[in-house]
């Protein structure tokens, strides 16, 4: 595609080019040679309003020039600009002659048919001649890229030309980086470096083997487009070194500099105005502390991470930081203008709530909020835990702790940056009352249960205060028990159960004075991720008389 400033117009013809090249490749019908034909006739006009633009641009830098008194530097410029429009017209001229010699070599044209252009693809004879342009490119008995090589110096060698000259004008090397070789090897193609059907193939083998005239002819006004491009590019950028010294305040806006952006109410705002001025013909250095900072249309930004340092009694450490901005000035040299800014860093203060904030339980989802005042929205907290780990939620300072251990340290950070840990003590969690119920309520174990009762319920009963700070945490059930019916202190029958046991098979041999010994085997919790385990702190035996 065309360096430089291209047009909607151009880019599109561009990447019809890219298409129509790759089905060459595909051996298509002659339909697609004569859309390179419509594709060469648009690069042409293209081109030749590019052309003339860049003259117009020329025309431009040397009235700028006149007008500001022919200043040395100035004329420097536009001698420059001079120098770019006539090399730029040799290399198009020679790309031109390039053009003719492929025609003569395919057979020039159709008989009482003029060319209306250099490189004209109408009514060409050697239309659909696939080969004659390739062995000229590249003639295979000297393995190397033939005439093929010429042209690549001549594009290459043009590239680097507009470079040279745009260093010589401060150019930077970000800048130098839009004029890069125009014509390559596939190794150095990024369209045709990852293609494993070009590896290796040179220059000429990528832009001129298997094509037909046509589309060889639209490959040079492609390359002539770039020429252009690159001078469009260059043009541009040395038009706005006429007068690159002169500072003009062109940019005004009112200021206003607050003591502070946050007043508590009943206390007063104060804030100095002032008016601020900025040159758009000049783009000026800034630094912090020497670190230099972006600058945007006359304004730079001061962006940094606050460290700690010495707090006062009030949290606060003071802190400075120098500034210096740098300003080209007519005649040439520049002059700094430096200032000393003072702010003061705030001593961040974690602020944990949570209902059970001294102390965590094992292996539970104990949800903490955790703020940090002093950072306002830049707060962007992140969490690690020592002795368990922690889980980030879903709003900002939201966190879960899940300990493992006897002690948790929760360290908190922030776009990257520890602010600073706190310490917990850790809970064991308390035991469930394993209780049994009958269809009528709760069995009361001093006056027991009827013999005939056909059903006992056993349910794990959480510790009140636990299910209120973790409920997610609180759910018990009964996994597993062995009801034994006791007899003059003999066990007569033994039956395993989960929660909900059915009594008739021992029913029948109970009688008034018998006891149902319950011991529980095994006692289930379902933590707050839903997942179960076993829990071994809880009630062994149950003694219920019947009557």
């Amino acid at each position: 595609m065309a360096g430089g400033k291209e047009t909607p117009r151009q880019k599109m013809i561009g990447m019809m080019y890219l298409v129509l090249t790759a089905l060459l490749a595909l051996n298509v019908s002659s339909t697609v040679i004569d859309k390179f034909v419509f594709i060469n006739e648009s690069l042409v006009r293209a081109n030749n309003e590019s052309g003339e633009r860049n003259a117009q641009t020329l025309v431009g830098i040397k009235k700028a020039v006149d007008d500001t008194g022919n200043r040395d530097a100035d004329v420097a410029v536009m001698t420059s600009s001079e120098e770019l429009r006539a090399e730029t017209k040799r290399v198009i001229s020679e790309l031109n002659e390039i053009k003719k010699a492929m025609i003569e070599m395919t057979g020039n044209y159709e008989e009482g048919h003029e060319p209306e252009y250099v490189g004209d693809a109408k009514y060409l004879t050697g239309k659909t001649d696939y080969d004659k342009i390739g062995n000229y490119m590249m003639p295979v008995e000297e393995g190397g890229d033939g005439h093929g090589t010429e042209l690549r110096d001549l594009l290459n060698g043009y590239s680097q030309y507009v470079k040279d000259l745009l260093g010589k004008h401060g150019a930077k090397e970000t800048e130098l980086e839009h004029y890069g070789d125009i014509a390559v090897d596939a190794v150095d193609d990024p369209v045709y470096q990852r293609d494993p059907n070009q590896a290796g193939k040179k220059f000429s083998q990528l832009a001129f083997e298997s094509s037909p005239t046509p589309a060889s002819l639209a490959t040079m006004s492609e390359f002539q487009s770039r020429v252009l491009g690159y001078e469009t590019r260059a043009m541009d950028f040395l038009s706005k070194k006429v007068g690159a010294g002169d500072i003009s305040f062109d940019q005004i806006v009112a200021m206003v500099k607050p003591e502070s952006k946050y007043v508590a109410a009943g206390t007063k705002y104060a804030a100095d105005m002032f008016i601020a001025a900025s040159a758009s013909g000049i783009t000026p250095t800034m630094t912090y502390n020497g670190n230099a900072i972006p600058v945007e249309n006359g304004t730079g930004r001061v962006e940094f991470t606050a460290t700690p340092g010495n707090y006062d009694a009030q949290g606060n450490a003071r802190k400075t930081f120098e500034a210096a901005i740098t300003v080209p000035v007519p005649g040439g040299g520049d002059t700094t203008y430096t200032n000393t800014i003072e702010y003061y860093v705030v001593k961040p203060v974690i602020q944990i709530q949570s209902q059970s904030v001294n102390a965590l339980y094992l292996n539970c989802g104990n949800k903490l909020d955790v703020q940090v005042p002093a950072l306002g929205n830049a707060y962007n907290p992140a969490f690690t835990a020592k002795g368990g780990y922690a889980l980030k939620g879903q709003a900002r300072g939201q966190v879960t702790v899940v300990p493992n251990s006897a002690n948790v340290s929760l360290t908190v950070s922030s776009n990257g940056n520890t602010i600073g840990n706190r310490k917990f003590g850790v809970r064991r969690i308390p035991a469930p009352e394993i209780k049994a119920f009958t269809d009528r309520g709760e069995v009361n174990l001093k006056t027991g249960i009827s013999a005939k009762s056909p059903k006992l319920y056993l349910r794990a009963i959480p510790d009140e205060s636990f299910q209120q700070f973790l409920p997610d945490d609180a759910k018990f059930r009964v996994a597993e028990a062995e009801i034994t019916l006791v007899s003059g202190g003999i066990g007569r029958q033994t039956i395993r159960v989960g929660q909900e046991a059915n009594l008739e098979p021992i029913a029948a041999r109970a009688r008034k004075g018998d006891q149902l010994v319950i011991e529980i085997k095994k006692v289930q919790r379902q933590n707050f991720r839903g997942q179960v385990e076993e829990f071994r702190n809880h009630t062994k035996f149950i003694n219920i008389s019947l009557k």
